[in-house]
């Protein structure tokens, strides 16, 4: 799907929300003079609606803020030197002040906005009647999806399907429950409407509405919950549907996954995709975001890297990347992999960095220039080596806290980027992967182990497992009945899924969120508290809008 330079045109009011137009403006300004009912009720005008409902989840998938809304302050992940948001990733500072919280806040609302909208005028819109249902199917499976941001991230806040039309200056607090029920209703309708496949890669298909909404009856599907075994018995009849009816398979290596030339495969059931040409990513739109906004293309290539031009032998180069240095592995992490059998570590992971440049006497071009590694490497071997080594004391304190300078550490090189033209370049043409068969493998294992199916669920594990197995190691990797626990599954997803902006809702889903940081990450751990499991309602939210005493801060937040 072509990315678009046309953007909604949002009027300025609660919640960032209002009816888009066709031309780029600030506040109510509209210089084209043009209007919704003169736009959308033209095929032209409706198709660039619905692409742009779509353009949203480039500011969450492949994105800093998204990364740290997703992945940071789980079992998985301390705060590299360079993270901007620790307050999403440790909770010591976490507060309606965010700016990531805020900034992915109005974006999401913006974005339901513009599905809402597009649902109201698809009757209007010029299109057939076929091609009406293919896209409000899509708009529908949209506003599933950004509303299961808003609704996991914040809770029972403000909830509507109208599209807004001018400054609205009072919120609602919706419950948690009814989110549910219209994710649920929409993507139903994404299901009945949306075609099996598509030739316009990045749009919603009916195997992506069904694994979505398989996960959105896993997550409604925990002890306690309404109709829970109802709800775990649709995931997991969902999620087999996905891996059964579409032709999907999973690569043949974990490698392959990541490689740039192999981004649109058959494991992937659903991604945001990016332009192979950087300038067609947005990077930044002076109308809209003054002073620029790194919104482009993916950026996850820069966030994992540790700093690696620093050390003797090496300068900064496009096949080794720029180090932003924002996030490191846990020792948690690291510890998770068996790298003896499991392929996925040295897929995921890098660990040696070979010298780019000659050190006289020391290092020769293509020589190991560090060693970065979650092994103790006793000092007098070390003294031995002319490369540096970056050991897991080193690193690490005996607690699991970072012991150094969270510069250095085993990389996850997932996103890694070797076509980019420059040295510097920041944007990346990588695909962010939302759904892919693997995870939708796990989930009916989930499922079927939630229903008491566990030989079903461990069916389903070992088939991912004997993926990940290195050559002759297949038996090796295989499970048993018996090692199977919601922890398990939890690790397994790790071990498969890691950076991939999973993760908090994995641990949130699962009720373990709380719990698993505070045993296995000592430096959110020590703050992390219950009220944590949902994010503070923004500052500049609660300034907006006149009814405060019924819109009020989440709990213990200020």
């Amino acid at each position: 799907m072509k990315l678009l330079h046309v953007r909604p045109y949002l009027m300025a009011g609660l919640l960032m929300l209002a009816l888009p137009g066709c031309e780029k403006a600030l506040e109510e300004y509209n210089p084209s003079g043009l209007t919704a009912d003169s736009v959308y009720t033209t095929p032209a005008g409706f198709e660039t609606l619905v692409n742009g409902a779509y353009s949203y989840a480039r500011w969450w998938y492949g994105k800093e803020d998204g990364y740290s809304m997703s992945e940071m302050g789980t079992d998985l992940w301390l705060r590299g030197a360079g993270d901007v948001n620790p307050d999403l990733t440790e909770y010591t500072t976490l507060q309606s002040s965010s700016r990531a919280s805020t900034e992915l806040w109005g974006q999401l609302y913006a974005a339901v906005n513009v599905c809402n909208a597009g649902i109201e005028y698809v009757s209007k819109s010029g299109l057939t009647d076929s091609q009406k249902k293919v896209r409000e199917g899509e708009l529908r499976f949209l506003r599933a999806f950004y509303y299961w941001h808003i609704v996991e991230q914040w809770g029972g806040v403000h909830f509507t399907t109208s599209p807004t039309t001018s400054v609205q200056t009072t919120a609602n607090r919706t419950p948690v429950e009814a989110f549910y029920t219209q994710i649920f209703q929409d993507l139903d309708f994404a299901v009945a409407s949306l075609p099996a496949t598509t030739s316009d890669y990045g749009r919603a298909t009916k195997p992506a509405a069904e694994a979505f909404l398989a996960k959105m009856h896993l997550t409604r599907g925990e002890a306690g919950m309404p109709d829970a075994q109802l709800h775990n018995q649709q995931a997991a009849t969902l999620a087999e549907r996905v891996v059964t009816a579409y032709g999907l398979s999973l690569q043949p290596t974990y490698a392959d996954l990541w490689n740039m030339t192999n981004l649109q495969n058959k494991e992937i059931v659903w991604a945001i995709n990016y332009s192979k040409d950087l300038s067609m990513n947005d990077l930044a739109d002076a109308t809209l975001y003054p002073g620029g906004h790194p919104r482009g293309s993916h950026n996850g290539h820069l966030h994992f890297l540790m700093k690696y031009d620093d050390q003797p032998g090496m300068v900064r180069d496009v096949a080794n990347g720029r180090p932003f240095n924002r996030f490191m592995p846990s020792r948690f992490l690291l510890n998770l992999f068996d790298e003896t059998k499991d392929a996925r570590y040295d897929a995921s992971f890098k660990s040696v960095w070979y010298a780019n440049v000659a050190v006289a006497g020391r290092l020769a071009v293509g020589d190991t220039a560090i060693l970065a590694t979650k092994k103790a490497i006793p000092a007098a071997v070390a003294a031995t080596k002319k490369y540096t080594i970056w050991d897991v004391n080193r690193v690490y304190n005996a607690a699991g806290r970072a012991a150094s300078d969270r510069l250095h550490y085993v990389t996850l090189k997932k996103f890694e980027d070797v076509t980019r033209p420059t040295l510097n370049e920041a944007q990346s043409s990588r695909d962010a992967y939302v759904i892919r068969l693997a995870d939708v493998l796990l989930v009916a294992a989930e499922a079927q182990f939630k229903l008491g199916n566990v030989g079903a669920a461990v069916t389903h594990i070992n088939t991912v497992r004997r993926r990940a197995a290195k050559p002759g190691q297949q038996a090796a990797m295989q499970i048993s009945a018996a090692d199977l626990s919601i922890d398990f599954i939890l690790d397994e997803r790790a071990r498969e899924l890691a950076g991939e902006q999973l993760r908090w809702f994995d641990l949130k889903r699962t009720g373990k969120l709380v719990s698993r940081v505070r045993a296995h990450n000592p430096e959110a751990g020590a703050s992390i508290q219950p009220f944590h499991m949902v994010r503070p309602i923004p500052q500049r939210q609660l300034d907006a809008i006149t009814n405060k005493d019924e819109f009020k801060q989440n709990p213990e937040y200020r």
